[in-house]
């Protein structure tokens, strides 16, 4: 490397350190890299609320895009949720280098006519992405996402180093620290988790799959793990959120790996208020939401509620 180059970067790396007290790590694993230091405002992408129409629905279809549609209009529709003319950005869980079988990544399926029904209510673009665990490349092929979202119409972006903004979050715990900006410049953010067993914080669902909008050192989050899922909760409020428990893993995650591990669910959630939806998800676990540390800390946060059944719950069983 040029001495210029080597000047120009370590002082890109000073001003970072100076911002975020965090370094400059894209991932938490991997190779070093430099990010301009830029707070931004905090996105709001939330639709207004609508006392006529159910905030959390379930479906539960051997066909599984019948399971997507049939929850969505439950609660309004995709013309609720995105607008002509409006950028979309969908975040699926696409952590591991896994196939859809093994229950560690969200339905490339599901995935697909999300993308479809945001181009239906006339989407000007929908961006497909996440900031994967294992290498991004692997993680979109071996998934299934990348070809079923890329086929549905969707732009599929695997997050490069000038990709991110580092961001105030406001949190008790995530304070200064790089997002991505593709979680940030948009008109509306999709959340669509995968129903799992998490070592740490037992379960991974929707406020969890949070963790995927960020780079940086991600492991250190662990430390405080149900904080730093209601910091991320409270800074990033989808305009939908949209729950895979199409196949669940019961064992094992997040990463997951054996097909013992997983219990065949056939259902789909969607809905407007993320603790909400996480309570009832977790129960395909055999968990209670009242006992797991981060969805109880979001709700004393006053993120949503515990019990969906005061908010307006609909559940087809079909």
């Amino acid at each position: 490397m040029k001495r210029r180059e080597f000047v120009k970067r370590a002082s890109k790396a000073t001003a970072l350190a100076a911002v975020t007290g965090i370094g400059g790590w894209f991932f938490h694993d991997r190779k070093w890299f430099i990010y301009e230091p830029a707070i931004v405002n905090k996105p709001d992408f939330e639709v207004a609320s609508n006392s006529t129409l159910p905030r959390l629905s379930l479906t539960r279809d051997e066909d599984h895009i019948a399971a997507l549609r049939d929850a969505l209009n439950a609660i309004g529709g995709i013309r609720r949720f995105v607008k002509p003319g409006e950028r979309v950005t969908i975040k699926p869980n696409v952590g591991w280098d896994r196939t859809a079988a093994q229950a560690a990544n969200t339905s490339p399926l599901l995935v697909g006519e999300m993308v479809r029904q945001c181009i239906k209510a006339g989407a000007s673009e929908v961006i497909v992405t996440d900031v994967t665990c294992n290498e991004a490349r692997r993680c979109f092929l071996r998934s299934g996402i990348r070809d079923a979202a890329e086929k549905a119409g969707a732009k599929v972006l695997l997050p490069v180093e000038d990709d991110f903004l580092v961001m105030d979050l406001r949190g008790k715990l995530l304070t200064n620290w790089p997002v991505l900006r593709h979680f940030v410049e948009t008109d509306r953010l999709i959340n669509m988790p995968i129903v799992k067993h998490h070592s740490l914080s037992s379960c991974t669902i929707g406020m969890k799959n949070l963790y995927g909008i960020l780079g940086g050192r991600r492991n250190q989050l662990h430390q405080e793990i149900d904080q730093s899922i209601v910091d991320l909760a409270a800074f990033s409020r989808p305009t939908l959120t949209v729950v895979d428990a199409t196949r669940v893993l019961m064992r094992g995650g997040p990463q997951g790996g054996s097909l013992d591990d997983v219990n065949i669910e056939h259902t789909v959630i969607c809905a407007t208020y993320q603790v909400a939806a996480d309570a009832r998800a977790v129960e395909f676990l055999g968990l209670r939401a009242d006992k797991i540390g981060h969805i109880v800390a979001a709700e004393a946060a006053g993120l949503g509620v515990i019990d969906y059944h005061k908010i307006g719950y609909r559940e087809n069983l079909g």
